[in-house]
């Protein structure tokens, strides 16, 4: 039982505990979860958009900030900012980045695969096409 003289010392103890709680807690944002088709959707338009080199980088390093690898779709569109924006040495690290991001040799491989016309179009080769 709590005593008159003891409610000051409970009153500090639930205090601290509620305010432990709530420096605890995760605050996490209202907002959905962004599904992958709506991310690819986002980035494509994005650099779709872009207008300098600056904004086609930091869109770059947002997209391959995400634990997973961006699709097909968003590379292209980043190639093709890349080529707009009159700076070959960008659209030759997004093949690095994405050599960096994917699993193995082969899931690169079929990346390059699928993304050759587009290459052949923009006059893009890889680093290690350059021999590097």
């Amino acid at each position: 039982m709590i005593q008159p003289e003891d409610s000051d010392v409970y009153g500090v103890f639930s205090f601290f505990f509620l305010f432990l709680t709530v420096m605890t807690t995760r605050m996490y944002s209202a907002h959905a979860e962004e599904s992958y088709e709506a991310m690819a959707d986002r980035y494509v338009k994005f650099f779709d958009g872009v207008e300098d080199l600056f904004e086609l980088q930091r869109g770059l390093n947002n997209a391959f900030a995400y634990d997973l690898v961006p699709p097909v779709a968003v590379v292209e569109s980043a190639l093709k900012a890349s080529r707009r924006v009159n700076d070959y040495a960008t659209a030759v690290r997004v093949f690095e980045g994405l050599k960096e991001k994917v699993e193995n040799d082969s899931q690169y491989e079929e990346y390059l695969k699928e993304l050759a016309p587009l290459k052949t179009d923009l006059g893009v080769l890889t680093k290690e096409e350059m021999g590097f």
